[in-house]
């Protein structure tokens, strides 16, 4: 059996079918685990839209540090695709700040850019004594009169990072809870979900995001945004899982409509 590759410089080659790589299943991670970080986080990629990494973000390798002795190459797959997340994070700060910007205005902030300085740093903070999901729900309270895009972001940030233990590096005698990167995945739809639609008392949006006042989609940049994210949590929650042998408690998307604790 043969097949025909394609080279860069396009001449046609044939190749017998035994030199052609196979390219690893959703239904076995662990054989994809065997082909190393770099076809991991090129799968991430592509299951993240066939998109471009966050704005500002560059693939390059990291230093080596001797306490990489002690990581397998799924520790090192965990710490790449959570870096992901915050970095998707920090990108979608940045995004709604600039279609709200009285948001950023409200703590005294000098400009966008120092705004999302803040709320990315690391330890992540709080807003009024509160993280994770209570946080992301202040950003859509009424009752709110703070800055909703901090509240949403340092929410998200937190409640990912309970997902992952509170942990950002990661080791080889290390477990994740599959379960609690599931649901993490389903939250950020939530998420997502409420800041299309939901609207205050007088009827408006608490944020604009990918649509306009009227619900009509102007940017869909957003979505694209919030489906990478969504799908890294997905990945790194099989991962775990096929890790430890156990199974993830699927949800029907249509009926997640809450946030679901992670504890």
């Amino acid at each position: 059996m043969v097949a025909w590759v394609r080279n860069r410089c396009g001449a046609d080659r044939v190749l017998p079918a035994t030199e052609l790589l196979p390219l690893p299943s959703m239904s076995n991670l662990a054989a994809i685990v065997r082909y190393g970080p770099a076809i991991m986080i090129g799968l991430l990629i592509l299951l993240s839209g066939c998109a471009s990494m966050p704005e500002g973000s560059k693939l390059k390798g990291s230093d080596f540090q001797p306490s990489s002795l002690a990581k397998t190459d799924v520790d090192l797959i965990t710490e790449t695709i959570q870096g992901f997340v915050f970095s998707s994070l920090k990108e979608l700060a940045t995004k709604l700040y600039k279609r709200n910007p009285r948001e950023w205005r409200k703590t005294g902030y000098d400009s966008v850019e120092s705004a999302v300085s803040r709320i990315v740093a690391s330890p992540f903070p709080e807003v009024d004594e509160k993280r994770s999901i209570a946080c992301i729900q202040l950003a859509f309270d009424d009752a709110y009169g703070g800055d909703r895009v901090k509240a949403l972001i340092i929410g998200l940030e937190t409640m990912t990072l309970d997902a992952y233990g509170g942990d950002q590096e990661f080791y080889m005698f290390d477990q994740l809870d599959a379960q609690k990167l599931y649901y993490s995945a389903r939250n950020i739809e939530v998420a997502s979900w409420m800041l299309r639609a939901r609207r205050n008392s007088e009827g408006k949006l608490f944020l604009l995001s990918s649509t306009d006042p009227e619900g009509n989609t102007v940017n869909p940049s957003f979505e694209r945004l919030f489906g990478k994210m969504i799908n890294a949590q997905d990945i790194i929650a099989q991962i775990a899982a096929d890790r430890t042998h156990r199974t993830i408690k699927q949800i029907l998307q249509k009926m997640v409509t809450a946030f679901i604790p992670i504890i």
